[in-house]
């Protein structure tokens, strides 16, 4: 699909249609596999990656029902073999999450996904989890899916100290140790996504978290001695989904606009932080809380961007970083963005296809290794690729508002946030090829 998005003039935006948080709903259909009575979850995001997960969850021997305000997720007596391939789609969370709970389990597993997830780096998971017993078999020796799982039941205790904050390698790990003969350590620098320690210790899990004297995060885990309890939860909106609805009201003069219930974890708001430091007015209203804090965010446009250099807490805005770039783009002066090498290895180069759009729409930007260097400006209407990626297709959506803009392939939209377009046609005209 070809997407063309007009520019938008000033508007007032209020919407409680954000799609359902992306990460809250992969742990969701997973974690329900590791309880003995069924979960509800209302809000599931029906986007292609979750829904890529559930389907795995259900060829695991999940029975989902589909009941008025949600679905109701019922559990296997234990986890099946399945008869068939595990197809994760276009989500590394699912790959990776699956290879930690399944390499626990009985049976042979065998996980795949789309071209895009299969030209994806595995080690950073495998090597970890094989080094406690799990047996993972690959293409360049496990770096690569298609992935082979060989269940072992006898998994190692580990103390494992990461050198990269990752929330999907740590969620592994903690569900690799739930199954491990004794109790488990795992740090990293700096604290990552912290959705599957707080939904595992709201099912009854001992896991502590800490922060450690020299910075670093440290979990313990101590392995299951009975089924945990069933999920009950509404899943809030996903902010890096909200943040594409306060990046336009940012870059379009005097907009505003309310984005309800959205989480307000620290790990999941860093990006509206930035866009505070850019000059943009926003105010936090926590409105309930369960396993997580919800609330409402208004957002008020700035007359001017001003530039901003970014180099702390990347974990935290990893996913947002290629919306940042397009407020970078709309801002006064040069505006970096540094270790961020992780951009490299998502579902595209997103480094490398954020400065090849940008310079399509007439912006000053270059790669840096690890980052980009952007030189703010005024934005221009071009044909630019989504590279089979969903948050670069709706960044550039995003900057349609400003001078309109064609993106290719833009069905890639789907995997994340399956009503985008129909939030975005509320403030402008969009048309679909």
């Amino acid at each position: 699909m070809k997407l063309e998005v007009y520019p938008a003039r000033e508007f007032t935006l209020q919407t409680d249609k954000i799609a359902g948080d992306k990460s809250i709903s992969h742990r969701c259909a997973m974690f329900a596999l590791l309880s003995d009575k069924p979960s509800f979850v209302r809000n599931y995001l029906e986007g292609e990656d979750t829904l890529d997960t559930l389907e795995i969850a259900k060829k695991l021997g999940l029975k989902v029902q589909k009941e008025r305000g949600g679905i109701r997720l019922i559990p296997p007596a234990k986890i099946v073999e399945p008869d068939t391939i595990l197809y994760c789609g276009n989500a590394g969370t699912a790959i990776r999450l699956y290879l930690g709970l399944l390499c626990a389990q009985k049976g042979i597993f065998v996980l795949s996904g789309d071209e895009y997830l299969n030209r994806r780096p595995m080690k950073r998971v495998t090597e970890p989890l094989r080094s406690i017993g799990a047996q993972i078999i690959g293409r360049e020796n496990g770096n690569f899916a298609p992935l082979v799982v060989v269940g072992n039941e006898k998994l190692k205790s580990f103390d494992y100290t990461s050198k990269i904050p990752s929330a999907q390698v740590k969620s592994a790990m903690i569900l690799s140790a739930l199954f491990a003969q004794g109790d488990c350590v795992y740090r990293e620098p700096e604290l990552s996504r912290d959705h599957s320690e707080k939904i595992l210790q709201g099912m009854g899990a001992s896991i502590e978290s800490k922060s450690l004297e020299n910075g670093m995060i440290e979990i313990k885990i101590q392995p299951l001695t009975h089924k945990l309890n069933p999920l009950e939860i509404e899943i809030p909106a996903d902010p890096s989904s909200a943040f594409f609805f306060a990046l336009g009201i940012a870059i379009i003069p005097k907009a505003r606009g309310i984005l309800h219930n959205v989480l307000l974890n620290k790990t999941r708001i860093e990006a509206f932080k930035v866009l505070e430091q850019m000059g943009v007015e926003i105010q936090y209203t926590l409105t309930s809380k369960t396993y997580e804090n919800i609330g409402d965010i208004e957002v008020i446009a700035p007359t001017t961007l001003k530039a901003v250099e970014l180099s702390q807490k990347i974990a935290w805005l990893i996913d947002e970083i290629p919306a940042i770039a397009i407020a970078m783009a709309c801002a006064q002066g040069v505006s970096r963005v540094r270790n961020a090498k992780e951009l490299r290895v998502k579902e595209t180069d997103r480094i490398s296809a954020v400065v090849e759009n940008l310079k399509a729409c007439g912006i000053d930007a270059r790669e840096l290794e690890d980052g980009f260097e952007i030189v703010g400006g005024t934005l221009q209407k071009a044909c630019v690729k989504s590279f089979g990626d969903h948050r670069i297709a709706m960044s550039f959506a995003i900057a349609g508002l400003v001078c309109g803009m064609e993106i290719e392939n833009a069905e890639y939209i789907n995997v994340s946030f399956p009503n985008f377009l129909e939030i975005l046609e509320s403030i402008t005209t969009i048309k679909r090829y």
